[in-house]
Parts: C-alpha cells; structure tokens; sequence
C-alpha cells in the first residue's frame, strides 16, 4: 500500500481553511482610517477617500457594521502592541525572503526574535498550494482571522431575555380588551421608512426603556439585565444572531442603519456660522420699539407643498410667499442632485423673499430671524439683494421666534395640515393676509397690524420732516 506523501503545508500547526475565499480587501490601517472619517461626520462615499478603497467597498463596511465601527477599529480603541508584527515588516520581510535570506538575517534585520520570524514564517504563510509561499497581504490576513475573538451576544445565548426584548420591542399591540390588532402589513426593504407611508405597528418600546425595566419587573434575576447599547448593536451589527435587522423598523427613528453622531450634530448647518446667530442680532429687536425686524419661517402641506411666512415683531404685520412647485415636479424622474423642485429650495425662497421685502419702505427691511432649515441656506445673497440682515435661531428653540410661530398657528385656520398648499393663488394668499392684517390684536391695543404698521409710518415721515425743517 502506498502512503501518501505529506504536504509541506501541514507543517504549519494550522487547521484547514474551509473555503476561506480571497484576502478581503483594506488593510487595519485602512479601515481605521475609513472609520475615523466617519467619526467626523463624513459620508461613507467621502470617507473612502481617506481609506484609498473604492466606494462599493466603503459601502459595503458601513452596512455590514450597522453604521458604527467596531470595537478593534474604533478611534477610540487602543493601538496594536508591538509584540506583533505590522504589515510594513511583513512586506520588509516577504522582500527579504524573496532575495533568498535566511531567517537569522531577516530577524536581524527587522530587529525581531529568530523565533518570532520562524513563528511567522510558518503560521502565516500561503499555503494553497502545498508550499510554504510568504505574501503579506495573505500573512496579514491569517494574522487578522488568527485575532478574532468571536463571543456570543447576550441576547444569543439567553433566550428569555431576547424573548422580553423582542415583545417589548416588536410585540403585537391590543384593544382594552386583549384583542390583538396586527397594523398595516408593511415589507421590510432594508432602507429607512419613507415620508408619510404606513409603518409596522409594534409595543415599540425604545431600547433605554426596556433595560431600564428590567430591573422592575425582575428584582431578584440577575440575569436578565443588559444595556440599551447592547440591544442597539444586536440590531444594527450583522452576525451577532440576536435579533432581526428587520426589527429596526420598530424603532422610533425607523433607521435602517445608525447614524454617527457626528453627522447628525452638523447636518443641514454648513450655512450657519457664528455671526449670523440669534445671539448677535442687535438689542433693540428685543424690545420691539423699532419697527423693521422680521421673523419668518415655511409652513408645510401635503406632497411637499409650502408657503413662506414674514411677520413684522413690533406690529405683527403678515406677508405670506407664494412657494408653487417648479416645473418637472412631481411622480416622474428627476434629475440627481438637481434643484429642489418642489417650489421651497434655498434659490425660490430667497427670491421670493426678495420679491416681497422690496415693496416696503427702507426703514421696514432691518432684519430677518429664521430657524436652520436648509431652505435660508442662500441668506448671504439674500442679504445682498434684500438689504435684509439675516440671523439663525437655536436648535429646536422655537420660542426664539415666537410671534411668527403663533401668526403660523392662525394660519393653520385657513390652510389645515395635511391639504395640499399649492392649490392656493397668489391673490389667495394675499387675501387671506389681508384678513390677519385687519383683524384687531390684543396685544396691539385693539388695533389691527395694519393700523400699527400705518402709525408707525406716519410717526417716521413727521420725524423726518420736523429733522429736516
């Protein structure tokens, strides 16, 4: 009987590989480097840059890690100990081994233990085709899957707790009387919900809530506790095996994947700069004794309908902007990264704004306040064409504008949420701001916007004429 011969390659101490396909692609550094990117705030598209891999490649990183780097890549975590080798000395050492030295004069050379290159040289080496071949890129591989430490989620392993937070998080709801209600049957696409659609109905209990009603409900079982992080990750990360990614439509967000919170911090607010803020407006806004400052703001109808809103602070005098939808909108293709066409993008309502503000006298154009919508993203033009100062609110301060906030809650009379804007007329528009301006204010002693705002005038002209006289 013939025995057969043994291959060098398994002389390595390494089990068999079973159809571990190619080296990935991205080396440590190139990840790491792609994930702190992303903790900037950088899309996934920009971040490839910094990791010189291709975008299908970046995107395929962030979806697989559900939007949040994982612990070894983190930029938080702590680098490798130079007891291992880096990829620079595998490829130092694969060169050396290819002009012919031996492993005394490679470890001399990398200034490393003879052992560690011998070590080196037979775990890490290519073994595919029986022979003992060293490459970095494959050395760097085996040396990657060698340091996975895979450990099981909680939620994996303990099936009463992944059943609490399943039922929390994804239960059916029911009437008074127990009856279940099942919802709208909505599919699962792996994307975001979309505006105004049906969702999955559910308990729909927040992550924070549940691990913090757990200790509640069970005083005395240790076991079944675990942090609102862990159930995040169980549903963003794939391969932990705990809960369904489909679960995520649960959520309050409805976020397919997480968004860094780097990201969120700066989004829609590359306009704003710190001179422009509420707090550098000058004190007489405050006090409303000077006419001429404005607040303004959008109010919002169905299919992304929109009309714009300037209140005068002294007077409450209404102008209202007619937004309709430009050319091209509406079910059919549009154009990638074209004009926003539903009639309120930045260039539509800086003009119309202009257009409006022009009429008054130059004594009524002072100031401008809006909140950080996108659709002020062109105030500096504004500023330019208008003669209009602009200032930005706080994040989600919208008593900073609180008479423009209440003019739009007496608006809502004549044009109800949910009904779409953009069947009104000019001449519509300005009707009904007729009637808010000859409508008597409290506020204003009885009188209408419209008186105050004549007063205010004739005061001026005297003023002026009893100056120059």
């Amino acid at each position: 009987m013939t025995i057969p011969k043994q291959r060098r390659s398994d002389r390595s101490g390494r089990k068999k590989l079973c159809s571990p396909g190619r080296p990935p692609v991205g080396r440590r550094e190139d990840r790491q480097r792609f994930w702190a990117a992303i903790a900037c705030g950088l899309y996934p598209e920009v971040a490839v840059a910094e990791a010189r891999v291709s975008w299908v490649v970046g995107a395929r990183w962030f979806r697989q890690a559900g939007g949040m780097p994982p612990t070894h890549l983190a930029p938080s975590a702590p680098p490798l100990s130079g007891r291992y080798l880096s990829f620079a000395e595998r490829e130092q050492l694969a060169l050396l081994r290819a002009q012919g030295h031996g492993v005394r004069e490679c470890a001399r050379r990398l200034r490393r233990a003879p052992s560690s290159i011998s070590r080196e040289l037979r775990r890490n080496a290519s073994t595919r085709g029986g022979t003992f071949d060293y490459r970095a890129t494959t050395a760097q591989w085996h040396a990657d899957r060698a340091s996975y430490r895979p450990k099981l989620a909680k939620l994996a392993t303990h099936a009463r707790l992944a059943q609490y937070v399943q039922d929390r998080l994804a239960g059916v709801i029911a009437t008074p009387r127990g009856a279940p209600v099942p919802g709208p049957m909505v599919e699962w696409k792996g994307r975001r919900r979309g505006r105004r659609q049906h969702r999955r109905w559910g308990r729909a209990w927040s992550p924070e809530q549940i691990a913090r009603r757990l200790p509640l409900d069970f005083p005395d079982d240790l076991t079944m506790r675990i942090s609102h992080e862990a159930i995040y990750q169980a549903l963003y990360i794939q391969g932990r095996g705990a809960l369904k990614r489909e679960l995520t439509a649960c959520l309050r967000t409805g976020r397919a994947l997480r968004v860094p919170l780097a990201r969120t911090r700066r989004r829609g607010k590359g306009f704003i700069t710190p001179e422009v803020m509420i707090s550098e407006r000058p004190p007489e806004v405050a006090d409303r004794a000077v006419p001429g400052h404005w607040e303004g703001d959008l109010i919002i109808g169905l299919g992304s309908s929109a009309i714009g809103t300037l209140v005068e602070r002294t007077t409450r005098f209404t102008l209202l902007l007619h937004l309709p939808p430009m050319p091209g909108h509406g079910p059919g293709a549009r154009e990638r990264n074209g004009p926003a066409l539903a009639g309120h993008g930045a260039a539509a309502v800086r003009d119309a704004i202009t257009r409006a503000v022009r009429t008054l006298p130059t004594e009524l154009r002072r100031s401008l306040t809006w909140d950080q919508g996108s659709e002020l993203a062109e105030h500096a033009q504004l500023r330019i064409d208008a003669g209009l100062a602009v200032y930005f609110c706080d994040p989600r301060s919208p008593w900073q504008r609180g008479t423009n906030e209440n003019t739009n809650g007496l608006l809502r009379q004549y044009f109800p949420k949910g009904t779409d804007l953009s069947a009104h007329s000019t001449a519509d528009l300005a009707a009904v701001a007729l009637a808010l301006n000859t409508r008597p204010r409290k506020t204003l002693g009885w009188r209408t916007p419209a008186e105050a705002l004549n007063d205010l005038l004739q005061s001026e002209q005297n003023d002026t004429v009893a100056t120059t006289g």
